[in-house]
């Protein structure tokens, strides 16, 4: 599963399309098409955003659920706790040590 997070993330492209859905979820795909036109001056294809959804749904970033016609996209940060939770930090008990 990790590997697939990390290979999602790698692509500036997913990490855009992660920040939309995280500005605001539920978009179709032609939203999110619009919105990275728009915003982030990204001239790609339909297929391609497509593309990239699937590897954000295969890695759990990206959940879809159809209503009638249209397919919307939503958000999912739980594989990202996940990941923060396997590597915690150390608790310190007082002002944290300057390493030399």
């Amino acid at each position: 599963m990790a590997d697939d997070l990390f290979k999602a993330l790698a692509d500036s492209t997913r990490r855009a399309i992660l920040d939309e859905l995280a500005e605001k979820s539920g978009q179709t795909l032609f939203e999110i098409c619009s919105r990275l036109s728009m915003k982030h001056g990204l001239g790609i294809s339909r297929q391609a955003i497509s593309q990239h959804l699937a590897v954000l749904e295969a890695a759990g970033l990206v959940g879809a659920r159809r209503e009638g016609r249209y397919k919307f996209h939503d958000l999912d940060t739980a594989p990202l706790r996940q990941i923060a939770e396997r590597w915690p930090l150390p608790r310190t008990s007082g002002p944290e040590e300057s390493i030399p």
